[in-house]
């Protein structure tokens, strides 16, 4: 306990004793008021007349009972009165230290926990973002290969497509030359120079957006 302390603690025992005293001695003094007779009071006040020894045997029993009493109080109760209050405030310092000890440790918690979680919040968001970006990368090779795959197919079509038509224009030369070839040789009964026809039947074929 500190010095200070220990003062305050000697005052209040202190100031304790003297209204533990004034308690006892108040009832002595108030007494022979109390019970003294009316003739008494018109006399005066025979209580203080020292010249009485009743009244001097009143006030040296007095003084040796309040003597008796405070050596009492000072040696034995308040010594007593004195150890419960120093216990006591040896108990209330150490629940304080131990209070502040729990906060102490609490805080450390909250302080940890806040950190676990601002990493964990962290190594989330990272995760997320690692995801995410994965899937762009997925997404743009196989958006890349449907692209390559769509791009051949489609030359494919039109390499067809080509050949389609260019065995079709094939055929319908060949069609259109003997058919202009028979025509020809019915109108005039004679056969035509197939070249000639050849050439005719591809000029015209050009001519139509055919050649």
């Amino acid at each position: 306990m500190s010095n200070a302390m220990k003062v305050v603690h000697r005052t209040a025992l202190r100031g304790l004793a003297l209204s533990a005293m004034a308690l006892i001695v108040m009832p002595l003094v108030v007494m022979p008021l109390v019970v003294m007779p009316g003739a008494a009071w018109a006399e005066g006040m025979p209580q203080l007349d020292f010249k009485t020894p009743l009244t001097v045997s009143q006030v040296y029993w007095g003084a040796a009972i309040f003597i008796v009493l405070y050596v009492l109080l000072a040696r034995v109760g308040l010594p007593k009165v004195g150890a419960v209050i120093e216990q006591r405030a040896v108990h209330i310092a150490a629940d304080l230290d131990a209070a502040r000890a729990q906060k102490a440790q609490a805080d450390a918690a909250v302080a940890e926990l806040t950190a676990t979680l601002q990493r964990s919040r962290a190594e989330a968001q990272g995760q997320i973002n690692h995801a995410v970006d994965q899937a762009k990368e997925v997404a743009a090779t196989q958006a890349a290969a449907l692209n390559a795959r769509l791009d051949a197919q489609l030359k494919s079509a039109e390499a067809r497509i080509n050949e389609a038509r260019a065995a079709a224009m094939g055929a319908l030369h060949q069609v259109a030359t003997d058919t202009a070839a028979t025509m020809i040789t019915r109108l005039t009964g004679a056969s035509p120079d197939p070249r000639r026809v050849d050439v005719a039947v591809g000029a015209a074929l050009a001519a139509r957006g055919h050649g």
